[in-house]
């Protein structure tokens, strides 16, 4: 393990990424805009992805009534993890939301369903909050307020295999386009105690499906006794950080729990009432975590689409600025993240060193400016030869796709 690997506490808030205040409270960091550029980007690849996988993207609220969560069994088999509940009166308590799965048992609960409408795949970018202890608490990785991909699929027994590999292949190529590296895949297993729902089938159903999956997907994974929710088991994908400390950051779960407490159903082929299953599944698990760890994976030089700043125009002098504006302009409406960096910040060798995480540098001296053309310079120093400005600019829109690859 190094000792002098990259913290992405130190860097974040160097790099202008995220930051906290204690009358906000601990754990409950704040996104500057460069984090919140960085964020977005990231919402929105994800929200791509699963609309191309056919997943129904909806909103829920982030508070639930205390019965829900009993329902649900968090209030019996989570509560120590929940924030204690808020009188309304009148007997009435609301519950910030320690999961998204109750509320998504309702929406599918609020419309009946035949099976030629499963697998439905309902997913959202939604807020969970968590009662951590101040203790452990650490800059994105350990905060009371979560933004979670998550995604609940309800389809037939039959179907939870397919699922379940869609899901894994779907993190694998997120993890592709992110530059991310599983550390190893975990089969979460149940353990001893009263931490989890007593229904020793529902148990061996769900393991015996999960287990079939991995082992078809050719993926070598270990099994771990009480790593598993309390209403199923799951598979986690690991990684680890530069110090090789390890955290769970997707998931994949099997829950036959909560169909049964909520009564969900849907009409058969036959025309009988028949129990969906839930299919949980997270492809970059939480915003926040995800980001910490591509702070540090990446030391802030992120992915040309995850940037925060794709393009920096670099006009040499003044007499160059009214081209690097409408430069800035045309790359704007290409929707790029850029910034003009005039002279009045410093030399063109200051500024360049200035933005050396920016993946493209755009130079306009005289001789750009009388030819119309750009010098892009990439972030490890290359230079690519002088092109026209439109031409210059499409090839750094087609790089900074969402889900592109890194520059330089």
């Amino acid at each position: 393990m190094t000792t002098d690997a990259p913290d992405h506490r130190t860097l974040g808030r160097a790099l202008g990424l995220f930051d906290s205040d204690k009358l906000m409270g601990a754990g409950l960091p704040y996104w500057l805009p460069a984090g919140a550029a960085v964020r977005h980007a990231l919402e929105r690849y994800i929200h791509e992805a699963e609309r191309r996988a056919g997943y129904r993207h909806v909103y829920s609220p982030v508070l639930g009534k205390r019965e829900l969560y009993e329902i649900s069994g968090h209030w019996d088999h989570y509560r120590e993890d929940m924030f204690p509940p808020m009188d309304l009166g009148g007997g009435e308590q609301m519950l910030l939301r320690p999961s998204l799965c109750p509320h998504h048992a309702l929406i599918y609960r609020s419309r009946a369903h035949s099976y030629r409408e499963l697998p439905l795949r309902m997913a959202e970018l939604g807020g969970m909050y968590r009662s951590e202890l101040s203790g452990v608490l650490g800059g994105l990785t350990r905060v009371r307020a979560i933004t979670l991909n998550d995604a609940h699929i309800f389809c037939t027994v039959e179907q939870v295999a397919h699922e379940a590999r869609a899901a894994l292949e779907m993190i694998r190529r997120a993890y592709e386009a992110l530059d991310i590296r599983p550390a190893r895949y975990r089969l979460s297993l149940p353990g001893g105690g009263g931490k989890y729902v007593a229904a020793p089938e529902m148990w061996r159903r769900s393991v015996v499906l999960l287990r079939e999956v991995l082992d078809d997907s050719g993926l070598p994974y270990e099994a771990a006794e009480g790593e598993a929710a309390f209403y199923g088991p799951k598979i986690d994908v690991q990684i680890a950080d530069p110090a090789g400390r390890e955290s769970t950051l997707s998931t994949v779960q099997v829950d036959f729990h909560q169909p049964e407490r909520f009564d969900l159903r849907y009409t058969g082929a036959d025309g009988a009432a028949h129990r969906p299953v839930m299919v949980h599944r997270s492809i970059i698990g939480s915003v926040e975590r995800v980001v910490a760890h591509l702070i540090e994976r990446h030391g802030g030089a992120f992915p040309a689409w995850l940037a925060p700043v794709q393009l920096a125009i670099l006009p040499v002098g003044d007499d160059q600025l009214a081209l690097a504006d409408d430069v800035r302009s045309r790359a704007l409406d290409l929707g790029l993240r850029v910034e003009l960096v005039p002279r009045s910040h410093g030399t063109l060798s200051a500024r360049i060193r200035a933005g050396r995480l920016i993946p493209y540098q755009a130079v306009i001296g005289t001789r750009e400016a009388a030819a119309g053309g750009l010098s892009l310079r990439l972030r490890n120093g290359e230079r690519l030869p002088a092109e026209p400005a439109g031409a210059a600019l499409r090839r750094v829109a087609g790089a900074c796709a969402p889900g592109g690859g890194a520059a330089g």
